[in-house]
């Protein structure tokens, strides 16, 4: 694998396991506010290229997304490579659990795509640094729950914004994945916001688990074709590219996918067609917060009432943007590195090992 020339991680370890299988990676952006915390991805990379790379942005954009949720965590991230449909085994997990624990608890460990509270719990089993168990091993569940719950929070901060109130209803949002923060953010809007819902998933067991009336189309090329007031990508990164940029036809673009950008210049020309972004690290926060609580014993209602912050530093962000001439997610950025440097030493920074191997 070759990594970057430039970066600001502190450390990037490689995890091989012959015995059982395991290929992963564990990228520590920060620990600059404190232990570094974010989710553990399984996905079948094209390379080890594309495995690094991976690691390395969702790390990154997790010392943003801690900073701006106010947490005392620096960013982090483990992938494994792997499909998750035919590669998953306990002993898998145990050796990932194994992988992380040489860390000491530099890097905390969650749920993301590809992993089930299950798989959580497999890991815990030799790693004390895991979050999103399942409350029999004392943790939360599902940090999807309270994802969703976030990314209305956000939704309504947008509304206010852009029209004056952060009532939803009436407004039409379209949402791209159906899993377990699409489904629950469609019962949100639907029941609680009065909103109506737009709602595409490949898989017809996702959309067969959605409790309330939405509209379905058969795909997201199908979605973004279609007029609404929200678009909400809650699927796999890379959401937005230029061509979407192109053809949405929205006012704003609000979901819980990470790393929805293709590139910097989709998010300048969102900008100039007047679309606006609400930055994914920024609104997406309500995993992470459920996953830290988890620490110093699980409350839920005390989680829930930190994530609805995300309403007013949604509200904070976009207002920066508009005072000093900034995209949003150049505002979110600046907001989350004066967090950073306010809260803690510089970023230190070690060389990456250029000779990683898959």
């Amino acid at each position: 694998m070759h990594p970057p020339e430039q970066f600001t991680h502190e450390q990037v370890v490689h995890g091989h396991d012959p015995k059982t299988g395991l290929r992963a990676i564990v990228a520590i952006h920060s620990t600059a506010l404190g232990p570094s915390l974010g989710g553990c991805r399984m996905r079948a990379y094209a390379n080890a290229d594309e495995m690094l790379a991976d690691a390395l942005r969702l790390s990154e954009a997790m010392s943003y997304k801690n900073a701006l949720a106010g947490l005392a965590h620096g960013g982090g991230k483990a992938v494994i490579w792997g499909d998750p449909a035919t590669d998953k085994s306990p002993e898998l997990f145990h050796a990932m659990g194994d992988f992380i624990a040489t860390l000491g608890g530099r890097y905390i460990t969650a749920g993301d795509v590809g992993t089930t509270v299950a798989d959580l719990d497999l890991i815990y089993e030799t790693n004390p640094y895991t979050t999103g168990r399942s409350p029999e091993r004392g943790g939360s569940g599902d940090t999807g729950i309270l994802t969703a719950y976030g990314i209305q929070q956000a939704m309504r901060a947008v509304a206010e914004h852009l029209w004056g109130s952060d009532s939803l209803q009436g407004k039409t949002v379209g949402i791209s994945g159906a899993g377990k923060v699409g489904r629950r953010l469609a019962q949100h809007l639907v029941e609680e916001e009065g909103a109506r819902v737009t709602i595409t998933d490949p898989s017809a067991a996702a959309i067969e688990s959605i409790e309330v009336p939405v509209t379905v189309v058969g795909s997201t090329e199908d979605l973004i074709d279609t007029e609404m007031d929200i678009y909400s990508p809650n699927a796999l990164g890379h959401a937005l590219t230029a061509d979407v940029a192109e053809r949405l036809r929205v006012a704003a673009i609000c979901g819980a996918a990470n790393n929805q950008l293709a590139s910097p210049e989709v998010g300048e020309r969102l900008t100039e067609r007047g679309i606006l972004y609400a930055p994914d690290y920024l609104v997406n926060c309500g995993g992470v917060v459920q996953a830290a609580e988890e620490i110093d014993g699980f409350d839920m209602e005390r989680a829930r009432q930190r994530v609805a912050q995300v309403h007013g530093t949604t509200l904070r962000v976009l207002a920066r943007a508009v005072s000093e001439g900034l995209r949003p997610e150049q505002a979110a950025a600046r907001e989350a590195e004066d967090l950073i440097a306010a809260g803690g030493p510089a970023f230190r920074r070690f060389t990456v090992r250029a000779d990683l191997t898959s």
